[in-house]
């Protein structure tokens, strides 16, 4: 906004990779959140049960909530938030970070 003004809602990008380092106990958390959840349709329940056990990307996505991690920013209430997981196959944790591999790079030059 070119004329001084600012916006009240912000965008913030946000990319993690999670290292699973015991799939079952990842996939116990998420069916245990999923049995938890009373607003969950049986059919629901059942579809998120299969898709955490054959999944840990998907057990993972059950078990991490947006919300969570902003409620206690103060100043801001969470507007909308989107999120998903899938698994990488070629991941090297031992190559150094790169923000064009991120899809950020257009972010950052914006920034710089």
């Amino acid at each position: 906004m070119s004329n001084g003004e600012t916006s009240r809602f912000v965008r913030l990008h946000v990319e993690l990779v999670m290292e699973v380092t015991d799939a079952d106990r990842l996939t116990r958390a998420a069916l245990d959140r999923i049995d938890d959840d009373p607003s969950l349709p049986d059919d629901e329940r059942r579809r998120s049960q299969e898709a955490v056990t054959e999944d840990p990307a998907e057990a993972l996505a059950h078990l991490i909530d947006p919300f969570d991690l902003v409620s206690a920013v103060p100043g801001t209430e969470l507007a909308q938030a989107s999120w998903s997981s899938e698994g990488l196959t070629d991941y090297d944790p031992d190559a150094e970070w790169d923000a064009t591999e991120w899809e950020l790079a257009d972010d950052a030059a914006a920034e710089g």
